[in-house]
């Protein structure tokens, strides 16, 4: 499941849409329907999308050995 999947899902669980979102972390509908579309998101994207969203979000690589970083 691409991130931009994920968001599409957070935003029906809370009952919101693209344009909603874009204007609650202050940028475009267009912008961010073109980072959606391409499933291109800095961290500091998904960042202010879990802040405004109130939920947790924690970006991890995960290796075999159990570590994480």
């Amino acid at each position: 499941m691409t991130m931009a999947q994920k968001i599409k899902i957070l935003l029906i669980k809370k009952g919101m849409n693209v344009s909603q979102l874009a204007e609650k972390i202050g940028t475009s509908q267009p912008n961010l329907s073109k980072k959606m579309s391409r499933d291109n998101f800095s961290e500091k994207d998904l960042e202010e999308i879990a802040k405004t969203l109130d939920v947790k979000y924690e970006g991890f690589f995960f290796l075999e050995d159990g570590d994480r970083i």
